[in-house]
């Protein structure tokens, strides 16, 4: 089996951890794995399945002889640093939302669009983790019938905040039950026992970053620019797992039991949809789970064509870590 050296630029973050866990969870074939951090986590060990590691200090030099370069750090520093990852001649997985609309850079859900990572020139780009489940979900029925129109409301956990968001959430409660002043750092509002209809910045439109960053990835990933989608996206006061309340409008009919046996054979996918007390899907499960998990399936009463679900998936491993490591996969499957 050929193995392949790897880096994580971010490996300190979120998204760079949960990588390092999946490399072992999904036994993908490391020769050598590279950590690399700012200067203050430099020295630092940390656990992994091929043991112990240091993480070393982040220099564009430790991209040499790497076959893949995973960026988990931001746009900017992406945007300034991936092109020399792929000039060093390793295939770049970006995370951030640099190169996600570059017409020269694949956007890739490997359930969806698997052709358009073996187009790369040396670098691909990993949706939004609200993006990912959604096309996940949909593409499915939008394979069977077109999709004409998507409506989608986002219940977003705080973990796609970072790390201080979570943090934030816990406090804030704590304060809350011990009846002590809130403080509010990382959202616009009080997050605990709340709920905040804005994520990231306001555009011209009236809509925000993360709601046209679901529009057009959809339309990217999916090939069809001419869907209709509005989308709303909320942060709620849960930690792990995004959820999403998405009606869609097709071109044929497709009845309920339809789309629930679509679903149900689509890989990656798993259907917990049952018309009683907890036959649906939830954060609380849903973490650290690699399905994505859709429930409530109904026809949508409010239109001729029209579908209504209901859709869970953990944002930090299927709509970030887990989605960039798959694509990886895709390009070594004929090699191993």
């Amino acid at each position: 089996m050929k193995k392949y050296n790897i880096a994580i630029v971010g490996a300190t973050g979120a998204v760079g951890q949960e990588l390092i866990e999946l490399l072992g969870v999904r036994n993908f074939p490391v020769a050598k794995l590279t950590l690399l951090a700012s200067k203050r986590s430099a020295g630092k060990k940390q656990a992994s399945h091929l043991g112990e590691l240091s993480i070393e200090e982040f220099s564009p030099e430790k991209f040499t002889e790497q076959d893949f370069v995973f960026f988990a750090s931001s746009g900017e520093h992406s945007k300034q640093y991936a092109p020399l990852a792929v000039e060093a001649g390793a295939v770049v997985i970006d995370n951030s939302s640099a190169f996600r609309l570059d017409d020269a850079v694949p956007l890739v859900v490997p359930e969806v669009n698997p052709e358009d990572a073996f187009k790369h020139q040396g670098l691909i780009a990993n949706p939004n983790c609200s993006t990912i489940q959604m096309v996940v979900a949909l593409n499915p029925i939008h394979k069977v019938s077109r999709i004409k129109r998507i409506v989608v409301s986002t219940y977003q956990a705080v973990s796609g905040a970072g790390q201080a968001a979570i943090t934030e959430l816990y406090e804030q409660s704590k304060a809350i039950l011990n009846k002590e002043a809130v403080n509010v750092e990382n959202f616009t509002k009080q997050i605990a026992m709340n709920v905040i209809p804005h994520i990231d910045v306001f555009q011209d439109n009236g809509y925000t970053k993360e709601e046209m960053k679901m529009v057009n990835e959809t339309w990217k990933i999916m090939g069809d620019s001419n869907i209709r989608i509005s989308a709303t996206c909320v942060r709620v006061p849960v930690i792990r797992a995004h959820s999403e309340a998405i009606s869609i409008e097709t071109e044929d009919f497709i009845s309920e039991t339809q789309a629930r046996d679509i679903l149900k054979q689509a890989k990656n996918i798993e259907v917990i949809d049952e018309r009683e007390n907890g036959g649906y899907p939830t954060p609380v499960e849903c973490s650290q789970k690699m399905p994505t998990y859709v429930g409530r399936i109904r026809q949508d009463i409010s239109c001729d064509n029209g579908l209504a679900l209901w859709c869970v998936a953990d944002q930090l491993w299927k709509g970030a870590a887990l989605n960039a490591l798959q694509i990886a996969e895709l390009l070594i499957q004929d090699e191993q």
